[in-house]
């Protein structure tokens, strides 16, 4: 189960953490090598523990870990490095991301983030964008929400309410949180050990929400 709630982002301010493949390395006997991944999507992990100032601070940790039932329910993460459509400096633009081409018949498309490298990127869906932030422009016209478009926000799918032109591009802007659970059934803290400087490893792992 998912709980549509985010983890406190004072917490997670300063967490360590960012995106993980997996690939698979097989050397060959002539000295060259043959790579392969069976995951399509990167996974991202943080450690919710660095964010931890105060006892305060572990006492909402603790108060957030046990409404979730440790790793039982998934919640929303705020990955301060990656949390919105644009580049950071900028603000959230109705054209940050192209999400779709119109048809003249369709009328769904899910929110997506393109990550560009030369010749190369990487499309990734985001199924949790954050309320009041989703704007959309049709064709390089910004639309106003419920005349003519709506938002899912617990999927990211973006519905119109009547069916872009054939050829219309479809953009859009938007924050966004990581779907996470904690990847651990214990906090190993104690009170005196955070006053000394020490504070406790709360692993959280992307999970597909």
């Amino acid at each position: 189960m998912f709980h549509e709630v985010r983890f406190p982002a004072r917490l997670s301010f300063g967490s360590s953490g960012g995106p993980e493949r997996l690939t698979e390395v097989v050397e060959l006997a002539n000295g060259f090598e043959e790579r392969n991944t069976p995951w399509a999507d990167s996974r991202r992990r943080y450690d919710a523990g660095v964010g931890v100032r105060s006892l305060d601070d572990m006492a909402a940790l603790i108060a957030f870990f046990e409404a979730r039932r440790a790793r039982l329910h998934g919640f929303r993460w705020k990955d301060w490095a990656d949390w919105h459509s644009g580049v950071p400096s900028e603000g959230v633009r109705p054209g940050d991301q192209v999400i779709g081409v119109g048809d003249g018949v369709r009328v769904e498309w899910p929110l997506a983030k393109t990550y560009r490298s030369g010749a190369h990127d990487y499309v990734r869906t985001i199924s949790k964008p954050v309320e009041g932030t989703v704007r959309i422009a049709l064709a390089d016209d910004e639309l106003r929400e419920g005349d003519h478009w709506t938002v899912d926000v617990a999927t990211g799918l973006v519905t119109f309410l009547s069916p872009p032109e054939d050829g219309a591009e479809v953009t859009a802007g938007f924050e966004f949180d990581v779907p996470v659970r904690f990847d651990t059934d214990a906090l190993q803290v104690t009170a005196a050990g955070f006053e000394a400087g020490e504070v406790p490893s709360v692993p959280v792992v992307e999970i597909r929400a």
